[in-house]
């Protein structure tokens, strides 16, 4: 492909994209994220292994093929190289999203307001202490639990024979109940893995 024809066609690209609804939410589409960081870090070093890790083994041959074409690119002048970049990050997010079997929407802008528990998240593994995403789970959990169960104890005090007054306490124990079973699922439950595993081979 011709480097003009492959600068008008990052330019379209970019267009549908940045007029496409923004009806995703991800950590992980983000400029600022961890899939854009590495793609940032694999041009700046040419090192294409820090990406590869976030895409399946069977989407490394794009991701490739757009590396090596976007380094060309990028030594053509800042605009060649801001264009360029641009396409590999979205490149390598689209594959990324695909293999956690979401959509791809676009990249989202920087700064995003993720609420508390992926940058929680982010800082425990970064500073290698689980205690920021403990205490935040503790104290949220906490919380959660004790205004269900105070709203039931209190509900069940009603009078025989109010009928409006038992069904409030119905509703809240139904709430209570069901949250704390949410909870226990939710901890219980095994950690599906980032990719689809790979089907077993069939055997002889």
């Amino acid at each position: 492909m011709k480097v003009r024809t492959f600068l008008a066609w990052l330019i379209g690209i970019f267009s549908i994209a940045f007029f496409a609804p923004d009806n995703a939410f991800a950590h992980c589409d983000s400029l600022d994220g961890p899939v854009v960081k590495a793609a940032q870090k694999a041009l700046d070093t040419h090192n294409l292994d820090l990406v590869l890790v976030w895409v399946r083994p069977e989407d490394e041959a794009e991701i490739r093929t757009a590396f090596n074409k976007t380094l060309t690119v990028r030594t053509l002048g800042q605009v060649a190289k801001e264009l360029a970049d641009r396409f590999f990050y979205e490149t390598v997010v689209r594959l990324h999203r695909a293999g956690e079997g979401e959509p791809y929407t676009g990249l989202k802008p920087a700064g995003r307001d993720l609420g508390p528990a992926i940058p929680a998240a982010d800082q425990a593994i970064d500073t290698r202490s689980l205690q920021p995403v403990e205490e935040l789970l503790a104290t949220s959990l906490s919380k959660g639990l004790r205004a269900h169960f105070e709203e039931a104890v209190r509900a069940k005090n009603y009078q025989a024979g109010d009928v409006k007054a038992g069904r409030e306490y119905v509703e809240a124990y139904v709430e209570f109940i069901h949250y704390v079973e949410r909870l226990y699922e939710t901890i219980a439950a095994p950690s599906p893995g980032h990719f689809a595993e790979p089907k077993d081979a069939e055997r002889s």
